[in-house]
């Protein structure tokens, strides 16, 4: 029992020094207004919803390794809904977008913290921990290019249960 407390608070110490990190650097964006800064030059540049996806997409991927989710939605939502309604993309298919790609961001190499906290569970390096997850990143990203690519694929039951909307 002492060595799975040890074990446990070691774990829990990783994942809030990971948190912490994530918070500082959300806080750090924040103050800079860097966020604010690049939408606009990006929407500038982008003229095509898929474009300004496919776009999303690589950002939301890339912060989704170095931030915890909750700072990251809270950092971006506010910048990024705003543009999806410009280009005409519907909410519901954007915010499956954005919560697909964070959540990948999680347990994608380099930095994604549920790996740290997995590869601390199974009790193996990190690194094996990022090889073995490699091979199931690829029907992950498939999906994620299914429901970035064809609308219908995520609106199908929402337009079937509220044909209003």
């Amino acid at each position: 029992m002492p060595r799975l407390l040890v074990e446990s608070a070691e774990t829990t110490g990783l994942v809030m020094a990971l948190v912490m990190v994530a918070g500082a650097l959300g806080w750090c964006m924040t103050i800079s207004r860097l966020p604010q800064a690049i939408t606009p030059a990006l929407l500038a540049t982008i003229r095509e919803p898929l474009a300004f996806l496919l776009v999303c997409n690589l950002i939301l991927l890339l912060v989704g390794c170095f931030m915890e989710t909750l700072a990251a939605l809270l950092l971006l939502i506010p910048i990024l809904v705003p543009a999806a309604n410009g280009f005409g993309i519907d909410p519901i298919q954007f915010g499956l977008i954005v919560i697909f790609n964070l959540i990948l961001g999680t347990i994608h190499p380099p930095i994604g913290v549920v790996l740290f906290v997995t590869s601390r569970i199974a009790g193996i390096s990190y690194e094996t921990m990022s090889r073995a997850i490699l091979p199931w990143l690829v029907p992950l990203l498939v999906v994620l290019a299914l429901i970035t690519l064809w609308p219908p694929l995520t609106l199908f039951l929402p337009n079937l249960l509220f044909p209003a909307r």
